[in-house]
């Protein structure tokens, strides 16, 4: 059996190693453009901010180590130009002599990847403006910077590459600016939970750019204009086009492979094409997403290795399928750490679903021990049927740890009530005796139960004004003091049992503390003396950080950056 793949990192390298550990005699043959067949790219914008230092170390395999250990031929700075599946064959041109040939094959898999998508925009051709999506991309920008040593940036995208590569131009010493079409960045989160990156960013003078599209980019003043649409223009001494990726998918065109999704290659739960005898894997295929059957595009590496296993294990006689993607994700962003998984309720409102959530802000571990730190988590689940479809979470130790469980959770589809019953590891240095994902299944148990009614962020401009119904915050005189919501009686917890006397026991009463936990102590309180309460969901903490946010992001829509 004769085995060509088109493309190696992720998927075409994983491939090629599964095929030989199961079968020692196919003929495996890889044809990579680039002249690295099996990078760390997720490591990429490290290396320019220095983090790792060493370029070989972002090299995870070499021609000669893959040949070495698996007899695979790897051949790099080959451009497969053309697939023919009528007579089995691709042609093949070789970078380096001009050569063209074409290599016939048995079976054939493409990992093609993605490419930066790049817009038709005035200045693309500009030597200060660049792309990163290869090894060869990362090299560019730093032997631009080592060499000319910029002092700002200009970044067009605030997604993860975006993200990653403004905390590496920063820690280099750099002013860096995002600019982002939408209102906040990284669009796997909800706009309320972006709002702690967009707090961390800023505190590390990153300027933020909402709501404004690129229209081109002009050389002046030896630096680059990035044009913006309402006319204005931010400057930097480079900028770096960072706005995603499309999936490179010219050859499955070409070839008469069924496309769907932004021009993807559609698979079955095998990776099949519409061709027989031709797979495809990593970012260029279309999947299903796990949690809600659609039609998606996920570019993760998890994924891409994944699907690369699972079609050499077909090639080799076997039956795996691939369940689909959900998208879980982790990214530093300076001291802090968000991850996700599944979908967000902003997705799952805009697919028509009926959810619900909970916001909890729990210490990472046990608070009598030394070091905890504070950690937002946001969980949505379906509402009835308690069917659990995401989460969200913003902090520093044992997010990942965190996000993980509750990827796992989704994975084995259990419901969101279900999630107070896991058995997970507690020691002080590490977690509490309730872990923060326990707590987050005690909530919505309680949800379930009838013993906890929520009022949400979403709620805010519609909450009764008109007296008929009591608006109370819980916190301590002095946390009242130091900001509060308007409107808003303060009686503390502690003293609400003796003052009930205040309170109109006709009218529901929508109560608020600092994180949700005292509000829900005096939503029972009240409850149990016959008043009916709505906690809220998030609690001051949370309201602060999405109001200031919002402030901010309006401020830099009107001036073209935050100031």
């Amino acid at each position: 059996m004769k085995v060509i793949i088109v493309g190696g990192v992720a998927g075409g390298a994983t491939a090629a190693a599964r095929i030989r550990r199961l079968n020692e005699q196919a003929q495996i043959i890889v044809f990579e453009r680039s002249g690295y067949v099996s990078y760390a790219n997720c490591g990429l914008p490290y290396y320019i901010g220095d983090t790792i230092v060493n370029p070989e170390e972002l090299t995870l395999q070499t021609p000669e180590s893959f040949y070495s250990r698996f007899r695979v031929d790897m051949k790099v700075r080959h451009e497969v130009t053309a697939i023919h599946p009528e007579r089995k064959t691709v042609s093949v041109k070789n970078l380096q002599t001009g050569e063209e040939f074409e290599e016939s094959y048995d079976k054939l898999i493409l990992s093609p990847g993605a490419k930066p998508s790049q817009p038709k925009l005035p200045g693309m051709e500009m030597d200060k403006l660049f792309t990163l999506r290869t090894i060869e991309d990362t090299f560019k920008i730093k032997d631009y910077i080592n060499r000319n040593h910029p002092k700002s940036a200009v970044i067009a995208g605030g997604g993860f590459i975006g993200l990653e590569l403004a905390e590496n131009l920063r820690e280099l010493g750099m002013d860096v600016t995002i600019v982002q079409s939408q209102k906040q960045l990284m669009m796997p989160f909800d706009a309320d939970m972006a709002a702690f990156i967009h707090a961390e960013v800023r505190k590390r003078g990153v300027r933020l750019a909402f709501g404004h599209k690129v229209e081109g980019f002009s050389e002046k003043n030896n630096g680059v204009d990035v044009l913006l649409s309402d006319g204005s223009q931010l400057h930097g001494d480079m900028a770096v086009l960072a706005i995603g990726v499309t999936p490179d998918t010219k050859l499955a065109k070409e070839a008469g492979l069924e496309l769907g999704v932004r021009g993807s290659i559609v698979v079955n739960d095998r990776m099949e094409t519409s061709v027989p005898d031709i797979y495809a894997a990593g970012d260029a295929v279309q999947v299903k997403h796990f949690v809600t059957g659609e039609d998606a595009l996920i570019s993760l590496a998890g994924p891409a290795n994944k699907q690369g296993r699972i079609i050499a294990d077909n090639i080799c006689g076997g039956d795996s399928r691939y369940q689909g993607s959900q998208g879980s994700s982790v990214i530093k962003v300076f001291d802090l750490t968000a991850a996700s998984t599944g979908i967000n309720e902003t997705h799952a409102k805009r697919i028509g679903l009926n959810v619900d959530t909970v916001i909890l802000s729990p210490m990472s571990h046990a608070g009598y021990y030394p070091g905890g730190k504070v950690m937002t988590m946001k969980i949505v689940f379906e509402k009835e049927t308690y069917r659990l479809l995401g989460a969200q979470i913003v902090g520093y130790e044992g997010v990942d740890k965190r996000i993980d469980v509750l990827a796992t959770a989704i994975r084995a589809k259990m419901k969101a009530t279900e999630l107070k019953d896991l058995d997970l590891a507690y020691a002080p240095p590490y977690s509490s005796a309730k872990d923060p994902v326990n707590m987050a299944g005690f909530m919505i148990d309680n949800i379930a139960n009838g013993m906890l009614k929520q009022w949400h962020l979403s709620d805010l401009d519609n909450l009764p004004i008109d007296g008929s119904a009591t608006l109370l915050d819980t916190r301590t005189a002095g946390e009242y003091r130091r900001g509060h919501i308007d409107g808003f009686l303060n009686i503390p917890v502690d003293e609400l049992r003796e003052r009930l006397g205040e309170l109109d026991a006709s009218k529901p009463v929508y109560v608020i503390c600092q994180s949700g936990l005292r509000s829900y102590i005096a939503s029972r309180i009240l409850e149990g003396n016959g008043l009916i309460a709505y906690n809220f969901a998030g609690g001051y903490r949370f309201y602060d950080a999405v109001a200031n946010d919002r402030a901010l992001a309006e401020a830099s829509f009107a001036c073209g950056m935050d100031k």
